[in-house]
């Protein structure tokens, strides 16, 4: 008789069982989230802005304080960038509001104010790339999209190729993957469930397999989770990066209803070269205003 788990290995993915059973995993356990449960258009644009590189837990707070102050694409694109800036807060990458700044003022003067709903139209927009035009489409206005997020990948490389870690870059082998497993029905809601199982079971460092629905189907799962034998996988640096440095100039500028001397700045990071490359760059991508008396702004 052949062991269970040379037998599993052996048959073809059934990718209706994977629907079947990661859908009735998330109906119970799918998080109440306020893009999710209130998938408009705007508010789930702001999320997915928002939730690049930046944990659900830290996006909470600011999502509920933006929506509140801009409820609408033409609410933002009214006020200056600075604003969206500084509304942004400790979330990191503050170019990502400038960015969702500029695809707002976009949506005004290009589509009457409404988020357009079409893959093209959105991929139009600035600061919107290809996974991210996918997912608007998909949770806003459920059109049927591969959404390839590094959760997504993640279940996807573990559950049919049994490795632990997808490649640092979406191949072609992935894509056609995801693409053979989307079902023709309630896509948008396949992207959800495969999303949300890798950002709370199938996690990075952690995954518990014990409760995952497709555990007895996957194959890193049945051959004993062999370790990632690719490129060594680095954390980023923090302490006493240019990051650092610039976050902390931001705080600076963020924390201030009027503009900022330099002399401010200057107590804010003590490598002086450091601070001034720094300030130079926040300049140089329009995060950072100088005025013409000495002063800064956002």
């Amino acid at each position: 008789m052949t062991p269970p788990v040379e037998s599993a290995l052996a048959e073809p993915l059934d990718a209706s069982v994977l629907h079947t059973r990661i859908a009735a995993w998330f109906e119970v356990h799918a998080r109440a989230l306020p893009w999710r449960d209130d998938p408009r258009p705007w508010p789930v644009m702001v999320s997915e802005f928002m939730l690049q590189q930046t944990p659900v837990v830290r996006v909470l707070p600011v999502f509920e304080a933006w929506m509140e102050r801009w409820p609408a694409p033409a609410d933002l694109a009214a006020e200056p960038v600075g604003e969206a800036v500084r509304a942004w807060g400790r979330l990191g990458y503050p170019r990502r509001a400038q960015r969702l700044h500029a695809a707002a003022v976009a949506i005004v003067d290009r589509h009457g104010g409404e988020v357009p709903g079409t893959y093209e139209e959105l991929l139009d927009l600035p600061g919107i790339g290809d996974y991210t035009a996918a997912a608007i489409a998909s949770f806003a206005f459920s059109r049927r999209h591969v959404v390839l997020d590094t959760n997504v990948r993640r279940v996807f490389v573990r559950v049919a190729q049994g490795r632990q870690y997808p490649h640092t870059s979406v191949t072609k082998d992935e894509r056609e993957l995801a693409t053979s497993l989307l079902p023709e029905e309630d896509a948008h809601r396949w992207a959800a469930a495969t999303m949300e199982l890798g950002a709370v079971v199938c996690t990075a460092r952690a995954p518990r397999c014990e409760i995952c629905p497709v555990a007895d189907l996957c194959r890193w799962h049945l051959t004993g989770h062999p370790e990632h034998d690719g490129p060594a996988r680095r954390g980023q640096a923090w302490a006493g990066t240019d990051r650092q440095c610039r976050r902390r100039l931001m705080a600076v500028l963020r924390e201030s209803a009027d503009p900022v001397a330099k002399s401010d700045l200057d107590l804010a990071w003590d490598d002086g070269g450091q601070r001034e490359r720094c300030l130079d760059s926040l300049i140089d991508d329009g995060l950072v205003t100088p005025l013409p008396d000495g002063r800064f702004t956002l």
